[in-house]
């Protein structure tokens, strides 16, 4: 036995003289004895078996004994093979335009969800219906997701994401994790806070971040003052844009109260400048509280106007405050607007400045009356660090704000932050001592931009883990060339302090993050074959006279050729079809066969043509044929023993 084996036999002695348990290696061992059978079920929490198959679990019955959690805080994460996680995280995917599903707490990732970006592996921006909705782009940038929602929670049935890029928003099925509706708001661009309404959610509500003039056909081009930006309502079962309102700053982020009366939005640059020096001129800016209630009794009278071409009404709500809009000043700069889970205050966070501004939602009538000055309704502004962007929330009264500059996350206290500022600011001093709202400061690694908590943004928030999306990751992770991976980390925070538990590299750059227990959503495992896209393939079969669950046809119509197949493996139910250079050609390709996670795909060699087919679901590509001779197609998706062999030819003629 060498040095270092006696030095790691001596450790693991004293710890387990120290713990009363096994080492982490014992534990790991036992794991992997349990996941090849050497150990009986239920040997160790997290590892039941049903019927042979690993059963879903609870977090706390995967989590080691207490003393390994203390020694090691990264077992916390621990997701033994064959266990499932018992949280879904929703990831947004900044520049590459997407979403990403992880599981928490492994922080495994789980699929990439292509909505503005071209996707190579399942063919969106290249099948008919998703050319379609991308109305010939193939970038984006998703920063806000956000789910649907029902009596103030999620729902399970949509996400929503903003595109900043080309102002849109877009909808996610939450049963096949795909892109369904994409929708292009009129006047409107830098769209970046977006949020559902959440009782009924009818709306959601989404804010263009750059003003410009309105409408943008070459008027006003040097008169800033005359710039706008709008505050938008989309229609959630529809996705029609219902209404806009139109405002004078910049609008950041977007959050709704939980009865449908209100929604927020952080606007920064009251100064209506264009260029940095002329934003930071004025002491303060705003939080914009929208009454939705009375925006939209003007809009069913036609109190609008509309702008340029779109016929979208639109209110100017510009100027002193109204019944439409009230503005509550707050610190500079201000980005993140966030509501806690009970309904009660609101908090702002001011990049410029090292508080969070506590708005008490109940008062906002008031103000809105003129009972009450807007800054009446400001009832806490704890200081948390240099840098606040985002708060999440626990379910014990706890917030965490994310500390850009100090690259911290600041646990506080609401009753406490308010209790704070009722003594500090009393008419009367009072010789109370006013508590101290910070509870914790964890150094995170490094700037951290959003943070959000599991069910943080519902009135069900749990309190059991917390995500910082950090923006830089130096000397966190393997060099890996001039661009760096952004730095995710995950944070236990069911105790009375918050424990650092999980590194995670992700491609840049997520913005938001959304955490929410698994049971929540309903996945479904074979293609509904509902929605647009079967919409236009419906149509097409019956202009056709085919079933595209069973017809095997190629039909031509002058220099248009589809061709119905379908595929079962490992075959395609065409092997060869023709056509001639020049020839538009659509593939509509039907995956019959009715197997959880069989998928098939068309592959066309040399003309760029590559997609998926989920099991029973459909697909269409339409191309130009090329210059004459023998194109092989295949199938990219690995499906039988002979999978290499599933192919056939189109020839192309002269």
């Amino acid at each position: 036995m060498d040095e270092n084996e006696k030095k790691e036999k001596k450790e693991n002695k004293e710890a387990e003289q120290d713990t009363g348990v096994g080492t982490r290696r014992d534990f790991l061992l036992a794991g992997a004895a349990i996941g090849t059978g050497l150990l009986g079920a239920g040997t160790l929490a997290g590892c039941e078996k049903t019927g042979g198959l690993a059963a879903p679990v609870s977090a706390q019955q995967m989590q080691p004994p207490a003393a390994l959690l203390k020694a090691d805080p990264s077992l916390r994460t621990n997701v033994p093979p064959g266990q499932l996680d018992p949280y879904y995280g929703i990831w947004s995917g900044g520049q590459s335009g997407e979403m990403r599903v992880l599981g928490i707490p492994s922080c495994r990732e789980l699929k990439r969800i292509p909505v503005f970006n071209r996707d190579s592996a399942t063919g969106w921006g290249i099948t008919d219906f998703s050319k379609q909705l991308l109305g010939g782009t193939q970038a984006g940038d998703t920063h806000h997701g956000h789910l649907s929602y029902k009596n103030g929670t999620y729902d399970g049935r949509y996400a929503f994401i903003n595109c900043k890029l080309s102002g849109r928003l877009a909808r996610v099925r939450l049963d096949t994790f795909e892109t369904d509706r994409i929708v292009q708001l009129p006047n409107s661009q830098g769209t970046h806070g977006i949020f559902p309404q959440r009782k009924d959610c009818r709306l959601v509500l989404c804010n263009s971040e750059f003003r410009t003039p309105l409408p943008n056909d070459g008027r006003d081009l040097d008169d800033p003052k005359k710039y706008a930006a709008l505050h938008t309502a989309v229609d959630v079962e529809t996705m029609e844009v219902k209404w806009q309102v139109m405002i004078e700053g910049n609008l950041d982020l977007c959050a709704t109260d939980y009865e449908d009366k209100w929604s927020f939005a952080n606007c920064y640059n009251l100064e209506e400048a264009t260029a940095l020096p002329g934003f930071l001129e004025l002491p303060k800016d705003c939080c914009y509280v929208f009454n939705l209630r009375e925006i939209e009794k003007a809009v069913a009278a036609g109190q609008t106007i509309t702008l340029g071409d779109s016929k979208v009404p639109v209110i100017d709500a510009r100027g002193p405050n109204g019944k439409f809009v009230l503005r509550i000043p707050v610190p500079k700069n201000p980005h993140g607007v966030n509501v806690d889970p009970t309904g009660k205050y609101a908090v702002c966070s001011g990049k410029l400045a090292p508080v969070c501004t506590v708005i008490q939602i109940d008062r906002l009538q008031d103000a809105f009356d003129g009972k009450i000055k807007p800054e009446d309704c400001i009832v806490a502004q704890p200081e948390v660090g240099l840098g606040p962007l985002h708060t999440a929330f626990d379910n014990r009264g706890n917030a965490y704000t994310s500390i850009f500059i100090d690259s911290v996350i600041t646990k506080w206290n609401i009753a406490d932050a308010i209790k704070a500022y009722a003594i500090e600011n009393a008419k009367e001093k009072s010789s109370e001592t006013p508590p101290n709202p910070i509870r914790q400061k964890l150094d995170v690694n490094f700037q951290p931009g959003h943070v959000n908590a599991s069910l943080s943004e519902t009135n069900q928030a749990d309190g059991k883990w917390l995500v910082s999306l950090n923006k830089f990751s130096k000397d966190r992770f393997l060099k890996v060339g001039p661009l760096h991976p952004d730095n995710d980390q995950l944070i236990d925070i069911s105790g009375e302090q918050m424990v650092l538990v999980h590194d995670g590299p992700q491609y840049p750059e997520p913005h938001d993050a959304i955490i929410l227990p698994a049971y929540m959503l309903r996945p479904t495992e074979i293609s509904p074959r509902t929605g647009g896209k079967y919409d236009m393939i419906n149509a097409w079969a019956k202009e056709d006279g085919v079933n595209p669950l069973q017809d095997n046809k190629v039909i031509r119509k002058g220099n248009f050729v589809r061709v119905w197949m379908t595929s079962v493996a490992p075959e395609y139910g065409i092997k060869q079809f023709t056509v001639k250079t020049g020839d538009t050609v659509q593939v509509i390709q039907t995956n019959l066969d009715n197997v959880e996670d069989l998928c098939h795909g068309f592959s066309l060699s040399m003309h760029d043509i590559n997609m998926l087919v989920n099991p029973q679901g459909s697909e269409s590509v339409t191309f130009q044929a090329g210059k004459p001779g023998v194109y092989w197609y295949y199938c990219p998706w690995f499906c039988h023993a002979l999978h290499l062999e599933m192919r056939g030819r189109m020839i192309v003629e002269a």
